[in-house]
């Protein structure tokens, strides 16, 4: 499991507005470099993940959650249906002063998720704050 949270100085709506707005992703965000889809449960996303010195990847993940201004949620399946299965998620907090505290991380089960999750773990913590201070930077911009 990988958990990483920040403070953001905006509304949770605002908050909400850059992380959903796929095409303005290779603008600011420094690990999925490209994404588009529809915000609908149950339609695919294609996201293209790249942070800074790691081999890009695409996925095709399922939307699970898509509730504006609270979560984004996705179900990344890497072709080990059973064996190796990932939601990835942003939470959404309102916090007093019109602040928003973002959750941000990803929950690996299956067969073999304790083997790769703790290979991930390393891999990805670094990237997923970075990514956490990108939006927060464009979040806040506004």
């Amino acid at each position: 499991m990988i958990d990483t949270e920040i403070l953001i100085d905006a509304a949770p709506g605002r908050v909400w507005e850059v992380l959903t707005d796929f095409a303005s992703y290779p603008d600011w965000n420094p690990m999925i470099r490209r994404a588009s889809g529809d915000l609908t449960p149950g339609a695919r996303l294609n996201l293209h993940f790249e942070p800074e010195g790691q081999k890009g990847k695409d996925f095709r993940p399922k939307l699970m959650t898509a509730d504006p201004g609270r979560e984004l949620r996705w179900l990344g399946n890497p072709g080990f249906k059973g064996l190796l299965e990932s939601q990835h998620y942003f939470i959404l907090e309102g916090q007093p002063g019109g602040k928003t505290r973002l959750l941000h991380g990803m929950d690996v089960y299956g067969l073999l998720g304790a083997v790769v999750g703790k290979k991930l773990e390393s891999s990805t913590t670094g990237p997923f704050t970075d990514m956490n201070r990108a939006l927060k930077a464009r979040a806040e911009s506004a």
